[in-house]
């Protein structure tokens, strides 16, 4: 009894052995240049159906695999020869100082619905930085009522939000290019909101707010 429980040990370890000493002779390939495929058991992501460029099609009755561009076609590398709206920029380069979209009440209206939905998280709804987000431990972003963010060119802000900056990650995918020039007319029209002055009141009101006092 006791010989054939040793037996087993014995043949136990045996295999153990010889599964460790294959396991280190394919650790040591590891690394090694081989001319043989990589053995992939899901290979549909790898190995798809498809034609390289320039090659030869059967399916095609011309038997070219290149095929000419739907007509009304526009690259992206074309259709945004105007900088200083689709990047808030001179020819030359340089940061524009004011927005290139008069900032109208419906601009505003646009503006205010967008940055209450992508910017008020973390800026808040009045930009003052205390946004919810902040006040889960996020890091504070800038307050747009301090001197240095009132004196941004209205372009640096399009640009802030077209690719980020810091901890603040882009959102040109998000916001198309026209409404972010609304988040800016915005901004803007929040940084007037806490730093007015009785100039900035319509004369005819001006009365109506004395006798409210």
């Amino acid at each position: 009894m006791m010989g054939h429980r040793k037996q087993g040990v014995i043949r136990l370890l045996g295999i153990l052995f010889a599964v460790v000493s294959i396991l280190i002779v394919i650790g040591c390939k590891q690394g090694a240049v081989s001319e043989k495929p990589p053995i992939h058991f899901n290979p549909n992501m790898d190995s798809q159906e498809r034609y390289d460029a320039q090659a030869a099609s059967r399916f095609f009755a011309d038997g070219m695999v290149n095929r000419m561009p739907v007509k009304g076609t526009v690259a992206l590398s074309e259709g945004y020869e105007d900088t200083e709206f689709y990047f808030g920029k001179t020819a030359d380069g340089k940061v524009l100082k004011k927005a290139p979209v008069p900032f109208t009440a419906e601009v505003l209206k646009r503006g205010q619905k967008r940055f209450n939905i992508y910017c008020a998280p973390c800026h808040g709804r009045t930009g003052n930085a205390k946004g919810i987000v902040v006040n889960r431990g996020f890091l504070p972003p800038p307050d747009f009522h301090t001197d240095k963010v009132r004196n941004y060119p209205d372009g640096h802000i399009f640009d802030v939000i077209s690719n980020g900056f810091r901890n603040m990650p882009s959102y040109k995918h998000q916001i198309p290019v026209a409404d972010r020039w609304k988040i800016v007319a915005y901004v803007r029209a929040l940084q007037r909101s806490q730093n007015a002055s009785a100039q900035d009141v319509p004369e005819e009101k001006r009365a109506k707010l004395a006798l409210e006092k």
